[in-house]
C-alpha cells in the first residue's frame, strides 16, 4: 500500500499528528459509548449496582479524555473521523451485548479494548518526542487505560465464558477501527 501524498499545506509529520488526534478522539468516543452500553444494562439490575459504579467511573475517565481530544481537534484544526455515527452504534452495541452476557464478559470487553489502546498509545508516545503536549497527554491517558484494564482483570475478565474468543474478536475490531479512523 503506497502512502497518500500530503494534504496541501501539511507536511508528512503534521499529517501524521492529525491522524493521531483523529484516531485518539474516535477511540475515546468509542470507549465512552461502550461504557454507556454496559451501564445501560447494569443500571437496570439492582444486584449489579457495584458493577454499574465501576463502569460509570471508567466512563467518566474516558469522558475527560474525550474532552481533551475535542479541544485538540478544534485547536489544531483536525477534522474528526467520519465514522463517528458508526462507532457510536457499534460501541454502545458492544457494551450492551457484553453486559447482557454478564459482568465478567463486560470486564473481558474492557480488558480487550484497553489492551489494544494501551499498545496504541504506547506506539504513539514513542513517536511523539517532538510534540511534548501531545506526548504528555498520550502517556497520561495510557496510564489511565492500563488502570482500567487491570481493574477489569481484577473483576474477573479472564473468567468470562468464551474469554479467548471474545477477547480476540474485540481486539480485532478495535485494531480495525483504529486503522479506519486514522484515514476516514
Amino acid at each position: 500500500m503506497r502512502p497518500h501524498p500530503p494534504l496541501p499545506g501539511l507536511g508528512p509529520r503534521e499529517r501524521r499528528i492529525a491522524e493521531m488526534i483523529r484516531v485518539d478522539h474516535a477511540g475515546e468516543y468509542g470507549a465512552v459509548q461502550i461504557y454507556r452500553g454496559q451501564k445501560a444494562v447494569f443500571d437496570r439490575i439492582a444486584s449489579k449496582s457495584r458493577t454499574a459504579k465501576i463502569i460509570g467511573d471508567m466512563e467518566a475517565g474516558e469522558q475527560e479524555h474525550l474532552k481533551t481530544f475535542d479541544r485538540l481537534l478544534s485547536e489544531r484544526n483536525v477534522r474528526p473521523t467520519l465514522m463517528a455515527p458508526v462507532w457510536r452504534i457499534a460501541g454502545f452495541g458492544l457494551g450492551a451485548a457484553t453486559a447482557l452476557m454478564g459482568e465478567r464478559a463486560a470486564h473481558a470487553c474492557t480488558e480487550a479494548v484497553e489492551e489494544v489502546i494501551e499498545e496504541h498509545y504506547g506506539r504513539q508516545g514513542d513517536d511523539l518526542n517532538d510534540d511534548r503536549e501531545l506526548k504528555r497527554m498520550v502517556d497520561a491517558f495510557r496510564a489511565d487505560e492500563i488502570a482500567h484494564k487491570d481493574k477489569a482483570v481484577d473483576e474477573g475478565a479472564r473468567e468470562a465464558q468464551g474469554y479467548a474468543a471474545l477477547s480476540a474478536v474485540i481486539k480485532f475490531g478495535c485494531r480495525a477501527a483504529i486503522r479506519i479512523s486514522e484515514k476516514i
